[in-house]
């Protein structure tokens, strides 16, 4: 390791910088461990910006940005608006360069977690504030996480007709329409916690060739 690099692992004051790298897999047990059930879904495209990473809860969906020591808040306004038009309550991790001025970032309803290096270096975390209820989440950015087929079974559970013949916008807003959040919102997480990833692909293909049968 050269000494440009070397020295890029601390900060003026002598302590050890964490990067994003650093921060996420032990905040993800973490995270586990604080709120019991959960599943983390990682890099999530949230309106014109992206999540570091989403936390699904049986009764909750927390937006998660992190901000390491290496981060600036140049783009947190920004994030901070989108995180709020999708996440039930929002949590930012902060490392320890950003920790005197956090709460200056963010609105007054989001989390905020602390994270430094303990004696070995490792990431040591702590609640410096709970997140609340987000006042400003919009149901209809919400539910746009959830993949088409999720939707279908949805549809499926609340006895509503299958709409193959309707857009993905139009079964989202059928769905907010005629199940009251509710029930709708734990059977949406529900089948987040279920989301397969090594199948999506064939889900996607076998409801495309469907709808071209119809054609």
């Amino acid at each position: 390791m050269g000494l440009a690099a070397m020295r890029s692992r601390w900060m003026a004051d002598g302590t050890e910088i964490l990067y994003d790298k650093d921060i996420r897999e032990p905040l993800f047990v973490f995270l586990e461990e604080t709120y019991g059930k959960t599943r983390i879904l990682e890099e999530k495209r949230t309106g014109s910006a992206r999540a570091d990473a989403v936390m699904v809860t049986p009764e909750i969906l927390y937006g998660i940005e992190i901000k390491s020591d290496a981060d600036t808040y140049a783009r947190l306004g920004k994030q901070v608006k989108n995180y709020d038009w999708y996440y039930d309550r929002n949590i930012l991790v902060a490392g320890t360069s950003h920790a005197a001025h956090v709460k200056e970032h963010v609105p007054e309803w989001w989390g905020i977690i602390t994270v430094e290096p303990d004696e070995n270096g490792e990431a040591d975390f702590y609640v410096l504030r709970e997140a609340d209820a987000n006042p400003k989440v919009r149901d209809r950015r919400k539910i746009t996480i959830l993949w088409r087929t999720e939707l279908n079974r949805l549809l499926e559970k609340n006895g509503l007709p299958r709409y193959k013949e309707k857009s993905k916008l139009f079964v989202q807003d059928k769905l907010i329409e005629k199940v009251p959040g509710g029930i709708l919102w734990p059977q949406a997480y529900e089948e987040l916690f279920e989301r397969d990833y090594n199948t999506i692909g064939q889900e996607i293909e076998e409801f495309r060739r469907s709808k071209r049968r119809k054609v």
